[in-house]
């Protein structure tokens, strides 16, 4: 369920049995609740940089190991809801920071949503 990256957790999902190597890394997130809780995590009070990125995510939602391999779709400490509003439109975009199948369109993020991580022209 995570990986880490340096000194830093992230969040990896997989749906898959365990030994099977697929996941999606969720890259960053919208905060709607639990703003003042994120904040004093990362020491920060501008909202768009509370969590956008998959380190500033993590260190938002405290990923650590200790969350490894829980049920997302199980209430607990951390589980997937559903959305709180309508989705905008979908991009698609080569993934960020990786050199094997770097031209692979396998990003997706929602379009103009200022929580994006990457490049600002995929917050426009």
């Amino acid at each position: 369920m995570y990986f880490i990256y340096g000194n830093h957790y992230m969040l990896n999902i997989s749906g898959n049995r365990e030994g099977i190597g697929e996941g999606v890394l969720l890259r960053g997130l919208e905060p709607l609740e639990g703003i003042d809780w994120m904040q004093r995590h990362r020491h920060t009070k501008s909202l768009t940089e509370l969590s956008r990125g998959p380190g500033r995510l993590a260190a938002a939602m405290q990923i650590t190991k200790s969350l490894d391999g829980l049920d997302l779709c199980a209430k607990g400490p951390l589980w997937l809801g559903t959305a709180a509003r309508p989705t905008g439109k979908i991009g698609v975009s080569v993934r960020i920071g990786i050199t094997q199948e770097a031209h692979r369109l396998l990003r997706f993020y929602e379009r103009g949503n200022p929580f994006v991580s990457g490049p600002k022209s995929l917050r426009a």
